[in-house]
């Protein structure tokens, strides 16, 4: 018996509507509104602007505008912008090969418009009256002449709101907003001939007006203007060419090295990049300058001849490749080393020095002092310096100076566990100013002390917040601190939780807060450091963990506090860690889940010795 079967002449495949396309992209080119606000300063730049605005409301959630003077745009290409693919800039695929604008691929405003409201008004000199365009999720709603000054302006609004999953994936507006002002800062480097002005909840975060003269010092005072006063003097010129290639741009002084690596600035043909490369590259030149886990500033630029490098690899073009990524890599760590290198090497003269004969004598910082945070000499790499030996010298005397004969007032009172009655005190050792040794009636316990800090201020910061019951002492003498932007907004975020463990914070006009006082557990010197720690350390653990707001805080806080390995304790001092690390919920990891206690039995150290 025959069955009928259904068959689908016309098919199943369609093609999509532009419109649903479009959302698609959306997600590969508008990740956050940090991406947004790269696409359209892009293209005002690449617009011929001399000054740039960037307007924001909620961390660009609920508006982004980029006010600029550029060419504007005709009528036809006004709307021509916003449809996929739609580009000035390439025409053929061989223009893919040479490459100089920022923007290339006709997908940003196609892109932004279908998961946003954005009004365009734009005007060219030539034009008697601008033309202003709004389109909604994709579609133009309306086009109309307004009145308006040369240029563009682009205004977004709710970004996301037709996309509420991806709306809801936002981190918060702190973290937004440094992910935009970091790509401000990337962009106002790369062209420090033009004006630019940011512009957030209607308070200014940066005026920077267009820097002339010659282009390196033009782009010294930019870095000033954007990170502070003291930069443009601690800043090392690097600069080599090929023939094919040209390095060029500033490395910060070893001492500039920061706790995160969000003021490392990589460019190629004038395009803000991330590679790890090449990054590499530059950091390696550093070894045995700077700290383990120190970043230093720098500010690179690469020129290279566009058809030996790939910037079409992904939508946002923030990744290249080279046609020669070793040869690109040697050269870029050369540049470096050797700038570090001239920088370092400069004489110094020798006060104590008797032999008029030779007033002058180079130094090596190997016989002066240890990188902190390393064991390694700092002339690791072959590097002398008599000029930063002082600038080591006073950081290892201030982190001497934080030590103190009473870090654990108030500990509980606890016997060690299997240790004999009266003995505790005997039976207790510093490993190499890293490990607390004592002997229990099963062998030897090792504990690593800073691990073991970091599990009891955590579990004490977390009681303090869930409980809102955190002392804090009092400083003499209150402390004045600037912050940048991003880390001003993320401590505005966070000032409840900060008070509740024991931060006296007032917040001033401007991004001045003054601290005066500080939580008990903390040591009260270098209050600057430890905030600025202690938001670095947050924002680290805010994009790498999925942990909830005050378990994040708690981790940072107790992160920054703990004791560093290195630090010679009291016998007092390591009773009071032992003590009040088994009084924690969990005394055997912590935080981040690394073991604070080892145990090795006494029938183990018999093995060992062949018994």
């Amino acid at each position: 018996m025959a069955h009928d079967v259904a068959v689908d002449i016309e098919g199943s495949i369609r093609v999509m509507p532009e419109t649903l396309s479009n959302k698609i992209a959306a997600g590969e080119v508008v990740q956050r509104p940090a991406s947004a606000v790269k696409e359209l300063l892009e293209n005002a730049v690449d617009a011929g602007a001399g000054s740039i605005t960037l307007i924001l409301k909620r961390a660009g959630s609920e508006l982004i505008r980029i006010v600029d003077d550029g060419s504007g745009m005709s009528r036809h290409d006004a709307a021509a912008c916003f449809q996929r693919h739609a580009t000035s800039k390439v025409l053929v695929a061989e223009d893919l090969d040479c490459i100089r604008t920022l923007g290339f691929r006709g997908e940003a405003l196609a892109s932004i418009a279908a998961v946003a409201q954005v009004e365009l008004r734009t005007k060219r000199p030539v034009d008697d009256a601008g033309l202003c365009i709004r389109n909604e999720g994709g579609r133009i709603v309306s086009s109309e002449p307004c009145a308006m000054s040369d240029g563009t302006s682009l205004a977004v609004r709710n970004l996301f709101y037709n996309v509420p999953a991806r709306r809801n994936f936002l981190k918060t507006p702190a973290t937004e907003l440094r992910h935009i002002i970091e790509t401000f800062q990337a962009l106002a480097l790369s062209r420090p001939d033009i004006a630019f002005t940011l512009i957030h909840d209607e308070a200014e975060m940066h005026r920077l007006p267009a820097e002339t003269g010659e282009p390196a010092e033009a782009l010294r005072a930019r870095i000033g203007a954007l990170f502070g006063d003291q930069y443009p003097d601690m800043l090392v010129a690097v600069g080599e060419q090929t023939s094919y290639l040209t390095v060029h741009g500033f490395v910060g002084m070893p001492e500039l090295h920061k706790k995160y690596r969000n003021e490392q600035f990589l460019f190629v043909n004038g395009r803000i990049v991330k590679s790890r490369s090449l990054g590499h590259a530059i950091q390696s030149a550093y070894e045995g300058l700077v700290p383990q886990g120190a970043w230093p500033f720098f500010c690179v630029f690469l020129s290279v001849d566009p058809s030996r490098v790939d910037v079409n690899i992904h939508p946002a073009k923030a990744e290249v490749r080279f046609d020669d990524d070793r040869g690109v890599y040697g050269f870029l760590h050369t540049v470096v080393q050797k700038g570090l290198g001239g920088m370092l090497l400069t004489p110094v003269v020798d006060a104590s020095s008797t032999d008029t004969a030779e007033p002058w004598v180079l130094k090596s910082p190997a016989r002066e002092f240890t990188v902190p945070g390393t064991s390694r000499p700092a002339d690791a790499s072959g590097f002398s310096s008599g000029a930063y030996s002082a600038g080591f010298d006073r950081k290892n005397e201030r982190d001497a100076g934080r030590q103190s004969e009473e870090l654990y007032r108030g500990a509980a009172s606890l016997p060690i566990p299997d240790a004999a009655p009266g003995e505790e005190d005997m039976l207790l050792w510093q490993l190499h100013d890293r490990y607390i040794l004592t002997q229990i009636q099963s062998g030897l316990m090792i504990i690593d002390q800073h691990a073991a800090h970091e599990r009891i201020l955590y579990e004490r910061a977390l009681g303090h917040l869930r409980q809102g019951q955190g002392l804090s002492q009092q400083l003499l003498f209150a402390s004045t601190v600037e912050f940048s932007p991003a880390d001003f907004e993320l401590l505005k975020e966070l000032l409840p939780d900060l008070s509740t463990l024991g931060f006296d914070i007032e917040l001033l006009s401007g991004r001045t807060a003054v601290v005066r006082g500080v939580p008990s557990e903390i040591h009260s010197g270098d209050k600057e450091v430890l905030l600025e720690d202690l938001l670095a350390q947050y924002r680290r653990d805010d994009e790498q963990t999925g942990a909830e707001r005050q378990e994040r805080l708690a981790r940072s806080l107790a992160r920054r506090g703990a004791i560093r390995a290195g630090t010679v304790l009291a016998p007092a001092e390591m009773r009071s860690v032992i003590d009040q690390l088994f009084a924690c919920d969990k005394p055997y990891v912590c935080p981040r889940g690394r073991a604070t206690v080892v145990r090795i039995p006494i029938d183990e150290l018999q093995k060992r010795f062949g018994h």
